[in-house]
């Protein structure tokens, strides 16, 4: 037993030194070397899973104490064989033609093929490193040797980590060529949200262009706004428990039906306006904003923007050549003040889009650069994706990226902070906020959370008559120039209780609903300029006992700088 001991863990211990030399291999494209790595560590791993199968170890892993330990190791030889032979041979073998940058569109186009022809090999690895770990994950460690624990917790947690990296690497082969237009054109509506005036999504939809997607080329087509698009009568139909909450607005106006987070209704309700308004029925709805923007700039560099459009307002005195530094506080900001047309303002954002997203489709910028850029718009709710196509949908769903407040992209204990101007204006621009949770002490069993929003108004004390009414809504919808209204709204998790609201310390009545199971709490706030006010909403009767994260609106803000660490109550032993 001490011989076979020794010899799993040579075995083991030689395949893990090979792994750092397979991942060089893997990232320097060197596909022949790599498949020789995968040969040699296979050996390894075929030889420690022979040793953990012969008849003594099996019967020695019956024995009360020793057998469980015995029985952990031969888990862990299994799954490295496993992961090598299901799971490294079939990726190597194909991975030399997964040329991820042709999922980058240009304006030349990819040859998406290889990377449709790889997508069962790719998800045949993603199902084997999965199975592995589940199998790792399931072990009871409390009665195991620490030898053992330590390399069982180390497997375990790097087989996860692999695991999410391959079922990513697996759906974006499946579904990723055909939406590119491998079988054929597809045609989305791409949505700019202009975080100036808050939607819980992200901001109101501004610019609004059909981006046509084929074999990989990218094409944008004219410009339209949402107000172009009118208003819907009949109204969309939307679920009854959101139109509860955010009103008939959400079927009737498209500058609207991101008044819900949940992004999949809004997308839906878009694609359903788009089609009667123009007869076309694109293939999804793609969601950014100025940000995003802003992060394509910083791998593209400047565009200049020369369009016939722009000639009347070039007298602006707003810049002609925008740059990632620049292109929010032009967008968001200073084309509010210099021009005074809506329709102009509107013409002047769309040539930004365009000259953008022509410069992507040049091939403008570095793939990594973009990559980079668009991830990171991703993570921070910036770039939401939609399709019509059910089984394309069933896989976004799992991601952040589809923007849905229910299903499998959300957490167990997942808490919102959502944001809606109430003002009928662009002063959301001028609105700083944070939102943190804070655990309190558990209540007949049940976890308890609050959620602490804090808004402050920085616009200048004189907002109201040195800014323009298109800015600060002139008073037309009964909110005094300056100051921001805006409708708050929090969810908890699934089957909790919203159970009380407070604004700086004092009890306040709160509207209260359900969506998709979550409990759902709304109030209406205003603020002056320089006026600060916090807005706590406490969540009872949760029965998820797991960390709890909180999903925030988007806004002129980096998110990072909005989301505040979780705070934890002190609680006596005795409560």
């Amino acid at each position: 037993m001490g011989f076979k001991a020794t010899s799993i863990r040579a075995h083991l211990e030689a395949a893990a030194d090979l792994v750092p030399h397979l991942k060089e291999e893997i990232v320097s494209s060197e596909a022949k070397l790599a498949e020789e790595t995968v040969s040699t560590l296979r050996e390894h791993t075929s030889a420690a899973r022979a040793d953990t199968e012969d008849p003594l170890w099996t019967l020695a892993s019956g024995i009360p104490w020793v057998g469980p330990n015995l029985g952990a190791v031969s888990e862990v030889a299994r799954s490295a064989d496993d992961v090598a032979t299901l799971g490294l041979s079939p990726l190597v073998s194909v991975y030399d033609s997964l040329n991820w940058e042709s999922l980058i569109p240009s304006g030349s186009g990819a040859n998406l093929e290889p990377i449709k022809a790889a997508a069962p090999s790719v998800s045949s690895s993603a199902y084997a490193v999965r199975a592995s770990w589940e199998r790792l994950d399931a072990i009871q460690a409390e009665n195991l040797l620490p030898q053992i624990v330590t390399p069982l917790h180390q497997a375990t947690a790097e087989l996860k980590q692999a695991s999410d990296v391959l079922n990513v690497a697996a759906d974006a082969t499946n579904i990723a060529p055909s939406m590119l237009g491998s079988d054929g054109a597809r045609n989305y509506l791409l949505m700019i949200q202009n975080n100036a005036e808050a939607r819980a999504s992200g901001g109101i939809p501004g610019a609004l262009a059909v981006l046509t997607l084929d074999k990989g080329k990218l094409s944008l087509g004219p410009q339209s706004t949402a107000g172009d698009v009118g208003i819907m009568s009949p109204v969309i139909s939307v679920d009854p428990q959101q139109q509860q909450i955010y009103s008939t607005r959400l079927g009737k106006y498209l500058q609207d039906v991101n008044l819900t987070p949940d992004f999949p209704t809004a997308a839906s309700s878009a694609q359903a306006m788009w089609e009667r308004k123009t007869g076309q029925r694109v293939d999804g709805v793609i969601s950014i904003d100025p940000l995003v923007l802003s992060y394509i700039l910083q791998s593209t560099g400047p565009v200049s923007l020369n369009g016939p459009e722009l000639a009347s307002v070039k007298a602006s005195g707003l810049p002609t050549v925008l740059t990632g530094e620049n292109v929010v506080p032009t967008l968001l900001s200073d084309v509010y003040a210099k021009i005074k047309q809506p329709k102009l303002q509107d013409a002047y954002f769309a040539g930004v889009a365009k000259e953008i997203f022509v410069a992507l489709s040049s091939g403008k910028g570095e793939a990594k650069g973009l990559i980079s850029g668009l991830s990171r718009g991703t993570e921070e709710g910036r770039v939401l994706v939609w399709s019509a196509d059910a089984s394309q949908q069933s896989v976004i769903s799992k991601y952040a990226l589809s923007g849905s407040i229910s299903g499998p992209s959300v957490s167990a204990a997942q808490f919102g902070a959502y944001f809606n101007d109430g003002t009928g204006a662009k002063m959301d621009y001028y609105v700083k906020r944070t939102v943190q949770l804070l655990k309190e002490c558990p209540a007949d069993g049940y976890e308890q959370t609050t959620v602490r929003i804090t808004n402050t108004n920085t616009a200048p004390a004189n907002a109201g008559s040195i800014l323009p009414a298109y800015v600060t809504g002139g008073g037309d919808f009964g909110i005094t120039p300056g100051t921001v209204q805006t409708n708050i709204v929090a969810y908890g998790p699934a089957q909790a209780n919203v159970e009380s609201a407070t604004v700086d310390g004092q009890r306040t009545p709160f509207a209260p609903y359900i969506h998709a199971n979550r409990p759902v709490g709304v109030v209406a706030q205003q603020l002056a300029p320089g006026e600060s006010k916090t807005v706590e909403f406490t969540f009872g009767k949760i029965v998820q006992h797991t960390e709890p994260n909180v999903v925030v609106t988007p806004t002129v803000q980096h998110v990072k700088d909005v989301i505040l660490p979780t705070e934890n109550a002190s609680c006596d032993q005795g409560q």
